[in-house]
């Protein structure tokens, strides 16, 4: 019974490198598709309502802006991997901007529509208009 469990994973093994794909990254896939499938069915399993801890809440209440800064930030202040090595430049005048605009609204209402719609009514005319 064994053998022909091995033979059929031979045959299945040439199979898929006359294919072109590689069994390692398959059963790769395989695993964290059934891994993903796991993690994400544990919401589904409890019969009861459950509550996350004060302190998981309140940091979920800062994770969008956290996110959003962490892609924001090295686009303002990297050029291809490098700080930037001048003030004259468009984007560190729109953060300013948008930063003055955020505070101004005290962080309240549409505050980070606001924020954009500011930094990029600042930034289009350096950019475009002066080409810094």
């Amino acid at each position: 019974m064994t053998d022909g469990w091995i033979a059929w994973f031979a045959f299945l093994s040439q199979w898929l490198q006359a294919q072109g794909l590689d069994p390692h990254t398959l059963v790769t896939f395989v695993l964290m598709g059934f891994l993903t499938m796991v993690a994400r069915s544990f919401f589904f399993i409890p019969d009861t309502e459950w509550t996350l801890p004060r302190w998981a809440e309140r940091g979920l209440y800062y994770a969008p802006i956290a996110a959003l800064t962490a892609v924001v930030v090295p686009e303002v202040v990297l050029t291809r991997g490098q700080f930037i090595q001048t003030w004259e430049d468009a984007r560190l005048v729109a953060m300013a901007a948008g930063a003055l605009y955020f505070f101004w609204r005290k962080g309240q209402g549409q505050a980070v529509l606001g924020t954009i719609v500011a930094g990029m009514t600042v930034y289009l005319p350096l950019h475009l208009g002066l080409g810094w």
